[in-house]
């Protein structure tokens, strides 16, 4: 990995459901800073952009809350229809605080299952993409085809940290490049083997991005990483996860709910 990369914001216009994503894209990557595509280049979108594209989109009017939906918005204070979506998104509720619920989604622990109602039409709501390591291998592909270059695809989330304040980036969806790179084995500075290591490449990557792309009214919904020098691998797709027994944070809520 190289020493130094740049940063390109991509303003590609307000997306709308069935819009050509890819198409959009290339058109503000040749508008932008970035002078167009190179090889080697990694695409960060946002989560609610791909998912809007996707018809994910959800109105409120459309949505009758069920019993559960009713109790847990009346236990953390929150909209019945919110609860309801949240729900229909989740695998499983571990807990909530006010206005949120805690959940299990795709093997990964979330708010409100990834459901968000900002960058979203007028009481509506945009649940996460229904695949997202899918969506970004279909928009590698035809991102790729469209240049000509080779590319990686990461779409990305913002997420809260366990005790501090505000929001970073996080790879929900990769194709392209490894979402993880194994340190296990080396050296550090003093000869010491690291034994536990992993660096997360791809929520970093994310983390970078979203500093050019922004959570308000920036209207720069993906970005282009630029001089990384990760090799592009068309086997490498999906974002590396772990067991809810092997999380520091869930292995302690699981102690203190049992």
């Amino acid at each position: 990995m190289n020493i130094s990369f740049s940063v390109f914001g991509l303003k590609t216009g307000l997306i709308r459901d069935g819009d050509d994503l890819p198409g959009r894209l290339v058109a503000a990557a040749n508008a932008s800073p970035s002078a167009g595509i190179r090889d080697g280049d990694v695409f960060v979108l946002a989560e609610s952009m791909v998912a809007t594209v996707e018809g994910r989109v959800v109105s409120l009017d459309t949505i009758i809350p069920s019993e559960r939906a009713e109790e847990y918005a009346a236990r953390y204070d929150m909209d019945p229809k919110t609860a309801e979506v949240v729900l229909q998104e989740s695998d499983e509720v571990v807990g909530g605080i006010p206005h949120f619920l805690l959940c299990m989604k795709g093997g990964t622990l979330l708010p409100n299952a990834g459901v968000d109602g900002s960058n979203a039409p007028k009481d509506c709501l945009v649940p996460l993409p229904k695949d997202p390591d899918a969506s970004a291998l279909r928009l590698r592909r035809d991102l790729e085809q469209l240049s000509g270059k080779k590319v990686a695809v990461i779409i990305a989330d913002s997420r809260t940290h366990a005790m501090r304040s505000g929001c970073s980036g996080v790879a929900i969806g990769c194709a392209g490049i490894a979402s993880v790179i194994d340190d296990r084995g080396r050296s550090d500075l003093f000869g010491n083997v690291l034994e536990v290591t992993k660096r997360a490449v791809a929520d970093n990557i994310a983390s970078a991005a979203e500093l050019m792309m922004g959570e308000a009214d920036e209207g720069v919904p993906a970005a282009i990483v630029r001089g990384l020098g990760l090799p592009i691998r068309d086997d490498a797709v999906g974002v590396e996860s772990i067991g809810a027994s092997e999380c520091l944070f869930m292995g302690l809520l699981r102690h203190n709910q049992a």
